[in-house]
Order: structure tokens, then C-alpha cells, then sequence
């Protein structure tokens, strides 16, 4: 081989390495694009493993967003007004992973908006925590409030399954697929044993349904629909109970993200409590 032939050789080569070049950037300007068209970027191995989360300014939900951000996990932290939820603020404070959004679940305008502003971020767990309990004052037959009934469904039942809806999309483009949303064992219909809180129980038996009829629809499609309780937790739902009779709000959400964790697509549909048996509601 004479110089000549080595020089053409040389050429053949940088035509190769610049043939690949434009490919890479070909790639690259294709998810931009579809970035910039709103349409939900595809699993990537690359992707940081990302958490919504829904009433995460106190008690459950806030401690869900610091156990995940924790994880170095990107966490979407919701609440009504982030701007006042002092113990969120500090967390964010901490963690750079950690973002704030206002969301409220009655909002289903809201619902979408929030949805479309995250249309390319693949969420791996969608988490539904956001809930009321009504007030027990409000919930004592012969004086039961059917107005307080009406919020308490449509924050505890028909919010968790708005925010589904919206996000379906999201979780399907994750790597984890989840949609887990925190019910009570008060929503068991099995588990009755005295006349109480009409509205409250009501409301996550209708939603534990909701999520099982989700899972049907869902499993063809990967996503993993799951359910999970604290069971008698130290929170505002709880007040005015002895402290004895309450677990610490760590303790819950250690149990309960321990049985996120273990959710696969066999188990879509299950409904389980703290030590990870299925609750018979």
C-alpha cells in the first residue's frame, strides 16, 4: 500500500466517524422535537427514577417526599399551595431533586394542566395520597351533612382517579409503571364491626373499587394499579385519639413503601396492609 492508498483509507474512516456524528445528532434533534410537540419521551435507561405525589404538604404524603428524595429519586411534591406549606418548603430546602407544584384534586382543569406541563417527563410511580376525612361531626346519622359527603367523594374517590386518568400516559413511558394510591382499612367492607364515619368509609370503598376496575384496564398496557394503608397512623385524621393507639407517620410509610416497592404486575389489583396482607374489603 502506497501513501496514496493510506491517505484514502484516513478519509474513509472520518467519512465513518462523521456519518455517526450526524446519526447521534439526528437522535438527538427527534426528541427534541417530539419534546417540543408535547408527545411523552420513551423509557431510557438513563431516566431518574421520578415520583409524584399527591397532599404531600403534611403528615403522609410529606414524608413519602422526603423518603423519596432521599433516594436521589426526582419527586414532584403537590399540594393545594405549596407557598404555605412551611415543613415542604424546608424539605425542598434540602433536596434539589425535589419540586413543588400546586395541584388540587377537585380541580380536574388543573389536573390536565399540570399533566400536559409534564407531558415528556415519564413518572415511574404515580402516588395518590391526597385525601379528607370529613369530620366526624359531620357523618352522625340523623344529623349527617350530604354536602360534606359530596367533597369527601370527590377528593377521596373521584380525585385519585382524575389524577389516573391524566397521568396514564406518564407512567406508561416509565421504567416502574406504578399507580399506587393510599386507601384505609376503614374502606373494608369486611373488616365492619360498629356504625362510624359514613362518608370517610364510603369514599375509599368507592375508591378501592375504582382502582381495581383501573387495574383491569391498565394491566394489558404494563401499568401495575396497587393500594396500600397506614392503618391507625399519628396524623390530623387521627386527632383527638390516644397517642398509645397511633404509629408513628415514619413507621407507616416505611410499611407502605416497602409494599410500593414490591408491587409487580402480578399483584396489580391488591389492596394490602401494613405487613403486606391483602386487606378483604
Amino acid at each position: 500500500m502506497d501513501r496514496g492508498d493510506e491517505g484514502t483509507g484516513m478519509d474513509r474512516r472520518e467519512l465513518i466517524r462523521s456519518t455517526a456524528a450526524f446519526a447521534a445528532m439526528g437522535t438527538l434533534v427527534g426528541r427534541i422535537a417530539a419534546a417540543a410537540e408535547g408527545e411523552p419521551l420513551q423509557n431510557a435507561a438513563d431516566q431518574q427514577t421520578t415520583v409524584l405525589i399527591t397532599g404531600a404538604s403534611r403528615g403522609i404524603g410529606l414524608e413519602f417526599a422526603r423518603r423519596y428524595a432521599g433516594r436521589n429519586w426526582r419527586v414532584i411534591a403537590t399540594c393545594r399551595n405549596p407557598a404555605s406549606a412551611e415543613a415542604l418548603q424546608a424539605l425542598k430546602a434540602q433536596h434539589e431533586n425535589l419540586i413543588l407544584e400546586p395541584l388540587d384534586v377537585l380541580d380536574h382543569a388543573g389536573i390536565d394542566a399540570l399533566a400536559a406541563r409534564y407531558a415528556n417527563q415519564p413518572i415511574d410511580i404515580l402516588l395518590n395520597n391526597a385525601g379528607i376525612g370529613g369530620g366526624m361531626e359531620n357523618q352522625l346519622f340523623g344529623r349527617l351533612n350530604y354536602a360534606t359527603f359530596n367533597e369527601v367523594m370527590a377528593v377521596n374517590a373521584i380525585g385519585p382517579m382524575k389524577v389516573c386518568e391524566a397521568f396514564v400516559k406518564h407512567v406508561e413511558a416509565s421504567r416502574l409503571r406504578k399507580m399506587i394510591t393510599v386507601s384505609s382499612n376503614q374502606g373494608s367492607i369486611g373488616s365492619v364491626d360498629a356504625a362510624r364515619l359514613y362518608w370517610y368509609r364510603s369514599s375509599k370503598s368507592a375508591l378501592n373499587m375504582l382502582m381495581v376496575n383501573l387495574a383491569f384496564q391498565l394491566k394489558s398496557r404494563g401499568v401495575i394499579v396497587g393500594l396500600v394503608t397506614p392503618g391507625m397512623t399519628d396524623t390530623d385524621f387521627m386527632k383527638g385519639l390516644p397517642k398509645k393507639m397511633l404509629r408513628p407517620v415514619a413507621d407507616a410509610v416505611t410499611d407502605m413503601a416497602r409494599e410500593i416497592d414490591r408491587f409487580d404486575l402480578s399483584m396489580t389489583g391488591q389492596f394490602l396492609d401494613t405487613k403486606g396482607q391483602i386487606v378483604p374489603w
